[in-house]
């Protein structure tokens, strides 16, 4: 299969309608449960099924292994769409649709492929175990390992993963792991495991207790004496790990930027019904020229945003290498939601520091976007190492 027939996408009319059903579905069904997902700190299991449904699982996945076969422009949109509702319903699926699937479809074999992408559109949560205690962007520090098993075919792994995404329902994770003691060229010690969670010797902690972003759950993971078969190594091949798993993180920095942007317009619609229905002085606040200054603010850099997603995800359509472009996507939109966030607050002015009022939650939960999938700063010296390499380049 080309690049160009992977990335075709569904068909646009059929899409259009899709995305049309999906915005109904986030404003009469999420919305009203977001009280419920914030009080009990869980989606409901009937709203999990529907969205399983819905086939917000699997849309990445193929079409020809029960997928909906969205391209990245049209899965944006969608993570973008759902994002206008509390994070926890995009995190459920946002593992599936964004790294693993894209690992699988990167570096998978054929045989992965059929065994793991119709489980993955049927519904299975997947996680991705790259950052540990001591080691997250830095690969070199990684202390899990992957050790042929001496009993024959296959390995034993051993180790620990930190903050994971959606591990404590899992199906399925995964593992990087070291390989080798070190290995040239640089991360090539590193490889990828595709291991259920089941499999005797995983487990995983307590679910976290986190700033913000309630329903939505992270875990370490640990690996004690995992039995794994051989061909659970991704692509059958070691030292490939770090390599996929770089590739995962530019569809993983998509859908940050993505949700950031979706949660900023959330975030704005409620500012803008606030200012026109609260009154100071006898008039609308919005009728004051620095909360217009802030509305106005806020929608430029929103709007921004959502041309730099347009961008960034057509050319990753068109198969070009986006790595630089998707992180400057990451960065700005997820800073661009905190800036917008936080004007909201001042925007509520002393009911946007009450837990009452949507303003305080949103200004816990976006805070999260600027770490996850590569902090801002890591991103800001990778696009400045892909700016000078390029540069050198052109001699």
């Amino acid at each position: 299969m080309t690049a160009a027939a992977a990335n075709k996408g569904m068909d646009g009319d059929t899409f259009d309608q899709f995305l049309e059903q999906l915005e109904r579905y986030v404003r009469e069904r999420l919305i009203p449960a977001e009280k419920d997902v914030i009080a009990h700190d869980r989606i409901p299991d009937e709203i999990v099924d529907e969205m399983k449904d819905m086939g917000l699982f699997g849309l990445t996945v193929p079409d020809d292994y029960g997928g909906a076969g969205l391209n990245t422009a049209q899965y944006a949109q969608v993570v973008k769409t759902m994002a206008y509702a509390a994070p926890a319903f995009r995190s459920i699926f946002s593992i599936n649709v964004g790294m693993f699937n894209s690992a699988i479809k990167n570096g998978g074999t054929e045989e992965q492929k059929a065994e793991w992408w119709p489980k993955i559109a049927a519904g299975a949560i997947a996680c991705f175990g790259l950052t540990e205690p001591g080691s997250g962007s830095d690969s070199a520090a990684m202390q899990t390992t992957a050790k042929p098993d001496p009993s024959g075919n296959g390995w034993i792994l051993n180790g620990t993963k930190r903050y994971i995404t959606n591990a404590p329902h899992a199906d399925v994770a995964l593992i990087m792991a070291r390989t080798e003691k070190d290995a040239l060229p640089k991360n090539a010690h590193v490889s990828a495991f595709i291991v259920p969670m089941d499999t005797p010797g995983m487990s995983t902690g307590s679910p976290d207790e986190k700033m913000g972003q309630a329903g939505s759950h992270i875990s370490d993971v640990m690996l004690d004496d995992v039995h794994v078969p051989g061909d659970a190594l991704l692509g059958a091949e070691t030292g490939k790990g770090f390599r996929f798993a770089m590739m995962s993180l530019d569809n993983g920095r998509i859908s940050v930027g993505a949700a950031s942007t979706g949660y900023a317009r959330r975030a704005l619609d409620s500012a803008l019904r606030y200012a026109t229905e609260r009154k100071a002085f006898g008039e609308p606040i919005a009728n004051f020229q620095l909360i217009q200054q802030m509305l106005a603010d806020s929608e430029t850099e929103i709007y921004a945003a959502e041309c730099m997603m347009a961008d960034v995800t057509a050319r990753a359509d068109r198969g070009e290498n986006v790595i630089r472009k998707a992180a400057a996507f990451k960065v700005f939109a997820s800073e661009m939601c905190g800036r917008v966030v936080d004007r909201v607050v001042q925007i509520y002015g002393g009911a946007g520091y009450l837990a009452e009022y949507d303003a305080e939650r949103f200004f816990r939960d976006a805070r999260i976007y600027r770490i996850y999938e590569g902090t801002t700063q890591i991103l800001q010296l990778q696009i400045a190492k892909h700016m000078l390499r390029d540069f050198a380049a052109q001699g």
